[in-house]
């Protein structure tokens, strides 16, 4: 009896958008996930005009909603708001991060959150990189050609972090843990 070889498995690539979200400049990245393969597919910066927040905001919301009508997304990771000095500050980012949630969840697309710490853990090894150090190292993870704006940058990071062990890819069940320098313990 002759066995013919067994079909290769064909993975299905998971495309996962990142969001670092701000006021001025929301950076986005789009990767696809092919196995423990990591393509890139895009990314960028919205920039919102000058003026007034609800306009601030409507921007973030629809340039979003565009990348997302363009790349179709199956997952996205978004980074969480870390407490600044400022309160006010704090605030206004946390509005432009709920801008782009709701354009994630009007297109009925799951989201992750993860904190700067893990994204930078996840990516650099050491949850208190540099700007410098996680776009040198989403350069080299993705074979970029050049190196991305900190701020798209910073979005494909979340993006590799949600790949890499986020919710909903291979995560290890985190029930009963919690989040201490980063690691779970």
């Amino acid at each position: 009896m002759i066995l013919a070889p067994r079909p290769l498995a064909v993975l299905s690539p998971i495309r996962i958008l990142g969001i670092d979200p701000g006021l001025r400049i929301t950076g986005f990245g789009v990767l696809d996930k092919v196995g423990q393969q990591l393509h890139y597919v895009a990314s960028g910066c919205i920039k919102t005009p000058d003026g007034e927040l609800p306009e601030r905001l409507k921007a973030i919301l629809n340039s979003l909603s565009e990348v997302i009508g363009q790349h179709q997304p199956q997952q996205v990771a978004v980074e969480k708001v870390f407490v600044n000095v400022n309160p006010q500050s704090t605030l206004l980012l946390g509005q432009a991060r709920g801008a782009a949630i709701c354009a994630a969840v009007l297109a009925n697309l799951p989201v992750a959150e993860y904190t700067a710490l893990q994204v930078k853990q996840a990516v650099v090894g050491n949850g208190h990189a540099d700007k410098e150090q996680v776009q040198q190292m989403v350069q080299r993870l993705l074979k970029l050609s050049g190196t991305p704006s900190p701020d798209a940058a910073d979005a494909l990071a979340c993006a590799i972090c949600h790949a890499h062990g986020g919710q909903g890819l291979g995560a290890l069940a985190t029930a009963g843990y919690r989040m201490k320098n980063g690691r779970l313990v």
